[in-house]
């Protein structure tokens, strides 16, 4: 699969246990993003984990050598779109999921995860790994 690609959380802890499922959508991909969200969430899992400093380190190296898509006013907007739609339909999906799902809309990428729950949000692209 080639084109330009956004990588979901939990592909990312994947990519750092090297699944070498990932291969086939790094390897042939344009580009690769990782929204600001992922970061966050990838910290907070780090401050759980038994190995802190070694898991922040290894986020630090991975923020420092990806392009990281941040959010701003139009994400926000593309989320209140999102949020709204998933509302209407009764199919809510988590908080950080939404804003991701918006970073991918807004920079119209094909967001990378494992979480077929993203299936409900419209206007973007996803690959279930």
């Amino acid at each position: 699969m080639s084109g330009r690609i956004i990588l979901d959380t939990n592909v990312i802890i994947s990519l750092f246990s090297e699944d070498p499922a990932l291969d086939k959508y790094i390897l042939n991909a344009d580009e690769v993003f990782i929204p600001c969200i992922a970061i966050g969430e990838l910290y907070y899992g780090a401050r759980k984990s038994s190995k802190i400093q070694e898991n922040l380190n290894k986020i630090d190296e991975f923020a420092a050598s990806n392009i990281i898509l941040p959010c701003d006013a139009n994400t926000a907007m593309i989320y209140g779109d999102i949020k709204n739609a998933l509302k209407e339909k009764g199919k809510p999906i988590p908080e950080n999921d939404i804003w991701i799902a918006a970073i991918a809309r807004q920079y119209d990428l094909i967001l990378i995860t494992k979480d077929n729950h993203f299936s409900f949000v419209e206007k973007i692209h996803i690959e279930l790994l």
